[in-house]
């Protein structure tokens, strides 16, 4: 059983998710203030988290850029405002998704379980790990090694690395990337691949000898590229 955690200072709309929640066999815990929301996520394990932008002590995203610092677990954003930036911001510090109020707690759900099922591993644990030269992905645990090194990446780079290293031959375009890894539905600009390849490649460049990278290919968009010996 999927665990949540509801982090929201309304408690009628904390009341109302919790029920949608439980009849759709989650658990359910809840907490009204940002840095109660952290609290919890420090000492707990969730599987997904529904994080009000608006909230006392600590707000959303604050409490979002924290958790990415030791925490790969999905995110759901929800406000009361509908402002691009916004949305975009919160899917830049590490947010899965963003959803605008009022909403249907139908729509939670639906995005919930489509979040769980783009992330969960298969009953085959050994089709999420990938290895290639001194680089291991292990989507089980959401790890990613260099020379048996683990490297801190975010969930997103994580899942940009596996999408590339394990179609090595695949040139993905950013709009390709934009639909595999943050959905059908992201509302947001192309160049946020840009944003998180750069970084990515950033953490990647100070590990020598590879015989891999993630190439850029000018006018389409990028590929992992077998290096020539």
């Amino acid at each position: 059983m999927y665990k949540v955690l509801i982090a929201d200072d309304n408690k009628q709309i904390v009341s109302i998710l919790s029920e949608y929640c439980k009849k759709n066999n989650f658990t359910v815990s809840a907490v009204f203030d940002g840095e109660a929301a952290l609290k919890e996520i420090e000492e707990n394990k969730f599987d997904i988290i529904l994080l009000d932008v608006m909230m006392p002590k600590k707000d959303g995203f604050d409490v979002c850029r924290e958790t990415r610092k030791f925490s790969n677990v999905p995110i759901i954003m929800i406000t009361a405002r509908g402002e691009d930036y916004e949305k975009i911001m919160g899917l830049e510090i590490g947010a899965d998704d963003y959803i605008v109020k009022p909403f249907s707690p139908g729509e939670i759900i639906a995005r919930i379980n489509a979040i769980l099922r783009r992330i969960m591993p298969k009953n085959d644990e050994s089709e999420k790990i990938f290895t290639f030269d001194n680089l291991e992905i292990d989507l089980n645990n959401f790890t990613v090694k260099v020379n048996d090194e683990i490297i801190s990446l975010t969930k997103k780079e994580i899942e940009i690395l596996w999408t590339l290293s394990t179609n090595q031959n695949k040139v993905f375009t950013r709009e390709n990337l934009l639909d595999l890894i943050w959905g059908f539905d992201y509302f947001g600009e192309s160049r946020t691949v840009d944003t998180h390849i750069k970084r990515l490649r950033a953490k990647l460049d100070n590990y020598e000898h590879k015989k891999w990278n993630i190439k850029t290919i000018w006018g389409v968009g990028y590929k992992f590229d077998i290096l020539e010996k």
